[in-house]
């Protein structure tokens, strides 16, 4: 590519197309109105699951517990949905608020033997909204997906679907091999307002939540999220169908946490979300703290599609949304690959980062990298994000590192962000800084009004800032507030007339839930 005419635009540059916005649904409580079926410790649950028609309610006794599996019928009489909640739903947290463990005791506990599962969906299981419920395999018992929703579905027509997890606990047992929370293969499938922990396989992938075969749409708000490897991920195995690619994703204001007990242990920590295979996903309001270097790399976020185990070459991550979000002591941030390097997949397409506050550490020894851009793609947007960079100088951090030697990205846009000193700026493979770099790697791309501190301007394009130092910038309050302060030279100076990094009122700040488990 010919040097720009444009301050930092390249030649016949064009704009990224933005992200397709997922389909989202209602997951409000809503108080049933139909019939009561209580269920008294020593109850035969599945007998209430099996009589409930839609609209009844089924009320657990609080503190009694319940040995599964436990099947949901695909119901056909009554309307509406069948709930399943604690005798002692009243002192529970209302909706719209988390639960946590400490709310356990006004909780009735639904277990899972060994080597098998709590609850379990057939072919359309379907409204069924589980309420104040603990869910927990039995003490000391291995389980590798304490809830599957999903039947290993080949066709759409056949998925459970309306199933809702509304202020439940969900863990493990710390001290054994537990694999997974719920898998969310099924239609409109929502987990809110819960607490999952304390799920951890011994050198074995473990996450808390997980869905590779479904068409959507699926929503994870507003809960607390823990896991060894990844806490939630979207593919991982093959899907049965090009129509069951997870789809019309929705993550909001979670917090998933990584306890610093996984860091060089015997468990397998890779990343705090990751996407191999997903469509049309929201990832926003979210904080995602603690991911070291382990059995990968360090990045939080993973967005890179994979064809698992070669049968399903209609794997796909695109019109991907990451906005609003902080990220708290990762090793690095935020990866994205174009394809898949083993077997064919679809290209990734339409990633857009912003308004994100990303505090890189390097944890563990990672590389410390804000982003990462590797085997090209179409159409990525990283827009107004502050980048706290605090890896150790012996690291080879980067804002960003791209190396698209295969495959160059189409369309790329590089605007308003704002980042600490780095090791090496804006970086390109074999290439070098800056301008170099860009060059190498995208086809079209736009770069412009980004501050970038520590770097030598000279390799950079024209149109963006270059402090040699963080008191340059003029933060409010360097350490606890990276917000500009009044008299910052990059106030109201970003393309839209605003200022240059994130908006932090916007990103949520971190509020550590009280009961935190420990492995």
């Amino acid at each position: 590519m010919a040097a720009c005419v444009v301050p930092g635009v390249g030649l016949a540059a064009t704009l990224p197309t933005l992200p397709t916005a997922p389909q989202t649904f209602d997951t409000s409580y809503v108080a049933p109105t139909g019939a009561t079926l209580n269920v008294a410790a020593g109850g035969d649950l599945q007998a209430a699951l099996t009589q409930a028609q839609l609209g009844d309610t089924i009320v657990l006794q609080a503190g009694a517990t319940f040995t599964g599996p436990f099947w949901l019928p695909n119901k056909t009489t009554g309307s509406g949905w069948i709930y399943v909640v604690s005798s002692n739903l009243a002192n529970l947290p209302p909706p719209g608020q988390r639960v946590g463990p400490k709310d356990a005791v006004n909780m009735p506990k639904i277990v899972s033997p060994a080597s098998s599962s709590a609850v379990k969906s057939v072919v359309n299981s379907h409204h069924f909204r589980f309420v104040g419920i603990e869910f927990s395999p039995v003490a000391g018992a291995s389980v590798y997906t304490l809830i599957p929703i999903g039947n290993s579905d080949t066709s759409p027509a056949t998925l459970a679907n309306h199933i809702v997890f509304d202020r439940c606990y969900v863990h493990g047992d710390s001290d054994v091999n537990d694999q997974r929370g719920i898998e969310m293969d099924g239609a409109y499938v929502a987990v809110v307002d819960s607490y999952i922990s304390d799920f951890q396989w011994v050198s074995t992938d473990s996450q808390g939540l997980w869905a590779y075969n479904t068409t959507g749409p699926l929503q994870i708000r507003d809960n607390y999220i823990e896991a060894a490897t990844e806490n939630v991920m979207f593919g991982g195995a093959d899907s049965r169908d090009a129509s069951l690619v997870p789809s019309d994703i929705e993550i909001r204001n979670n917090y998933m946490f990584k306890p610093l007990s996984v860091v060089g242990s015997h468990y397998a920590p890779k990343n705090l979300l990751e996407l191999k295979a997903a469509q049309r996903v929201l990832v926003t309001g979210n904080i995602l703290q603690n991911n070291p270097l382990g059995a990968q790399v360090g990045f939080a976020l993973l967005i890179t599609p994979r064809n698992q185990n070669g049968t399903a070459p209609w794997s796909v991550t695109s019109d991907i949304t990451v906005t609003d979000n902080t990220f708290i002591n990762v090793g690095s941030g935020i990866n994205i690959s174009g394809y898949d390097n083993v077997h064919p997949s679809q290209t990734t397409a339409r990633v857009l980062i912003r308004n994100n506050v990303l505090g890189v550490s390097g944890l563990n020894g990672a590389d410390g990298r804000a982003f990462q851009i590797l085997t090209g793609g179409s159409d990525f947007t990283i827009d107004h994000n502050t980048v706290i960079n605090s890896a150790p100088a012996s690291t080879a951090s980067d804002l960003t590192m791209a190396d698209s030697r295969t495959a160059k990205v189409t369309n790329f846009t590089f605007t308003n962000n704002l980042a600490t000193p780095t090791k090496y700026g804006f970086y390109g493979n074999n290439v070098g800084q800056g301008t170099p770099a860009l060059n190498a790697n995208f086809t079209s791309w736009v770069f412009a009004k980004n501050v970038i501190v520590g770097v030598a301007p000279g390799s950079y394009p024209s149109g963006n800032f270059y402090p040699s130092s963080v008191t340059q910038v003029g933060f409010t309050n360097p350490g606890s507030d990276y917000s500009l302060a009044p008299g910052s030279p990059y106030k109201a100076a970003a393309t839209d007339g605003t200022d240059i990094g994130a908006n932090l009122s916007s990103v949520p700040l971190p509020n550590p839930p009280a009961n935190v488990s420990v492995k």
